[in-house]
Formats: C-alpha cells, structure tokens, sequence
C-alpha cells in the first residue's frame, strides 16, 4: 500500500468517526440537579395496613421507603415505591415489601395513599412473593392507557422480574414472572426490567421497535426481551441460543462490579437511552465512589437495534452525595435509578437513597 493511499484511508476513517460522534453527541439525559437537599418520600410509622396473609395489622411503610418508578397521569406525577414493614430480621431482604402510591402537582410535595396498592396476597403469585414482598418497580403507559408494571418477586429464595396491569394504578392484575413458567428460563433468578418507551405528544408509552416492544432486563449483565403484548416475553439469543448480552462490567469504572437496569429506557431523536445503575466493586473500580455504592450511567443503543451500544458514560451522571444518600439500610449509598417522566418541559429522576428513601433530581433538555 503506497503512502498516498494511506494518508487517504487516514483520512477517511477519521471523517467517518468526526460523523459518528457529530450523530451521538448530546445523546444524554441531564446534566441532573437536585431541586431539594432531603427526601421526598420517608418511611412512615403510623401506616397501617391490614395483611391478608398474616391476618394481622403491619406497619408497612415504617422501616423504609425506596427504589420507585414514576408515571405522569392526569397532570400529576404519580410514585410507586418499595416500602419495608418492620417485621422480619433487621438485615436488606429480610422485610416484607409491598408497593405504594403518591401523587404530586409539582414533583417534590407528595401525598401518599395510606395502604399499599400491590404487595402479597393469597392469589397465584404467593409462592414466588411471600414472605419477601414485591419490590423495585417500573412503570410504562400502554397506548391504550394501560398501566404495565414490571417488579421483583421475592419469596427469599430467588427473584423473577413480573409484570403487573392496571387502569387507575390503584387495582392491579398479576400476570406473573416476565419469562414465563416454563421452558428455557423458567428457573432463572433474574430481576430489574426496563420496557423501552418513547414521547407522545408529552405522554411518555411503550414503544415499538421493528413492530415489537423491547425490554432491558438483568442485574449483573444487561440483556435483551421482546414482546407483542407487554406481558408474555421473550430472550433475545444469538445463534448459539444463548441470551445476547448488551452491558457488563467495566474495570476501574463505577459500573466495576456489575451494571443493572434503571429506568424505562427512551428513544429519543439519537438513539435508546438507557439509564442505568452500576456497582462500584471492592477492588479495581473507581476510586472516586465508595466501595459498593451505587451510582447512575446511561448508555445509548442505536433506535433500529436495541443491542447495538454506539455510546456509554464512562463517569457517573448521577452519584451519591447528600447524607441521606450515603447513610441508611445500605450504609455504602445509593442513588439508584428506577422512575423517569416528562413534566412541566423537565425531566424528574426518581431514584432510591441507600435503600431508605426516595429522592428526585430534575434535568433540562430535550427529548
């Protein structure tokens, strides 16, 4: 090869990358800001609820209040959280969780529903909810305006990512873990599922991708599902029939231990945006963040091929900073990321503070 020809190649390849950054650049969600320096949602003593298990009254909300999603209806933001009773021993998993319900006007002053609206009861689902509870939700609009709810199963045994409908998200029907009950993946312990959403005339609903929804799923390694209907999925495999895998670990970086699904991701003009929420590892992770905390990255995939990353963070958007953060149930912090909605032209983050309390963070931008 003559030097002409190598100065053009050069040349070329440099063009086409200028291009392919030019196509991705401001491709993130933020820069993000705390609106408010405390909690939103805080665990609550005097809630009472009636379990229909136990046949007894449990203070359902007293120990913590964490991890919500989010969903804008009727001009208001609703939050579905994790909320622990105070029952059990006093170590992570070892309460019983159920979902509850608050509504806002503006984002950050909400008022609460005084009994949960999802949580364990003597029906199909628990075997695989009870005594652990239903945890970490997240929540999409159907075109219809269905509510579809994906959560975490856990009997503390194993966990299934399931799925959950509603109309008013206050009367929900359980369909069961995501992946089924049978076949392949049946006996899977997997959690963390995100369905793929876009902006609709300001409604933010489940999209469609190639005449099919799409879901991010895992804890540990990302991978891939898709459905028809938003309630029964399938893996995405390669051709060796194994799951395909779309994040993983990183050394030295925040996402060093594992990555784990955040939010609903959204497509948007550049591409699918995924928020996400990584573990920083006991060695070789990034020495700016503790040791085992939890911090927020997103990583963007190409709109027509969900498993195509084009472009992935490399710091933490969104870390933990405040004292309520770094302090509670998981003492090495969190802000782990799980409700995104589109309110009032911003963007409101909800996000779990060291497995106790909900806070929020807000972004400009555009969609």
């Amino acid at each position: 090869m003559n030097r002409t020809l190598i100065v053009l190649l050069a040349a070329v390849w440099a063009w086409l990358a200028a291009v392919s950054a030019d196509e991705t650049a401001g491709w993130q969600i933020g820069p993000l800001a705390r609106p408010v320096t405390e909690a939103v949602i805080a665990p609550d003593r005097d809630s009472l609820f009636q379990d229909p298990i136990s046949g007894r009254p449990v203070r359902w909300e007293a120990l913590h209040t964490f991890n919500p999603a989010a969903i804008v209806r009727h001009r208001k933001i609703y939050v579905l959280y994790r909320a622990e009773d105070d029952t059990g021993e006093m170590r992570i998993g070892l309460h019983t969780s159920r979902l509850g319900l608050a509504q806002s006007e503006d984002g950050i002053h909400f008022r609460r529903r005084p009994e949960p609206v999802l949580y364990p009861d003597n029906d199909s689902e628990k075997e695989r909810e009870w005594p652990g509870g239903c945890e970490d939700p997240r929540i999409v609009e159907s075109q219809d305006g269905t509510y579809v709810l994906t959560y975490t199963q856990w009997n503390r045994r194993r966990t299934d990512a399931a799925i959950a409908s509603s109309k008013d998200l206050v009367h929900w029907i359980k369909h069961g873990p995501a992946l089924g009950t049978e076949g392949k993946y049946a006996a899977l312990s997997y959690k963390s599922a995100g369905i793929v959403t876009r902006v609709d005339r300001g409604r933010v609903i489940a999209a469609r991708i190639g005449g099919k929804y799409w879901m991010y799923w895992g804890e540990g390694v990302v991978r891939l599902a898709t459905s028809t209907d938003l309630v029964h999925w399938n893996v995405v495999e390669d051709a060796r029939g194994e799951a395909v895998a779309v994040l993983a670990k990183r050394a030295g970086r925040f996402d060093s231990s594992f990555p784990e699904t955040g939010p609903p991701p959204l497509v948007t003009r550049k591409g699918i945006v995924v928020l996400y929420n990584g573990k920083n590892a006991a060695e070789g992770g990034d020495p700016a963040l503790g040791v085992g905390a939890y911090a927020a990255g997103e990583a963007l995939f190409a709109a027509e091929d969900p498993s195509k990353l084009l472009a992935r963070t490399d710091r933490p958007v969104f870390q933990p900073e405040l004292p309520f953060e770094k302090t509670g149930q998981y003492a090495a912090g969190t802000t782990f990321a799980e409700g995104l909605v589109w309110f009032g032209n911003k963007w409101f983050l909800y996000y779990g503070c060291a497995d106790s309390m909900v806070g929020v963070a807000v972004a400009d931008g555009g969609r």
